[in-house]
């Protein structure tokens, strides 16, 4: 259940620094191409993160699924 809110957490604070970020983006005193890159370089820094922590999260499934896996075998 832990886990669920940290990961629950994690999201909303990831869409916060998004959501932080674009406005900032409004506000900002840079030009259009600039701010494009800006945005492009941060997208693709947003993609490898999330790439990254699913493959985590992933080997943590894959762990935990053959935990329960090895359990099942010595209880029956």
């Amino acid at each position: 259940m832990r886990e669920c809110k940290v990961g629950s957490n994690l999201a909303f604070l990831l869409a916060g620094i998004g959501i932080g970020a674009g406005l900032a983006l409004l506000f900002a005193p840079k030009s259009g191409r600039e701010a494009r890159r800006y945005l492009a370089r941060r997208a693709e820094d947003g993609r490898d993160y999330v790439t990254a922590m699913g493959k985590e999260l992933r080997r943590q499934a894959e762990d935990l699924a053959e935990k329960g896996r090895d359990l099942a075998g010595k209880i029956a």
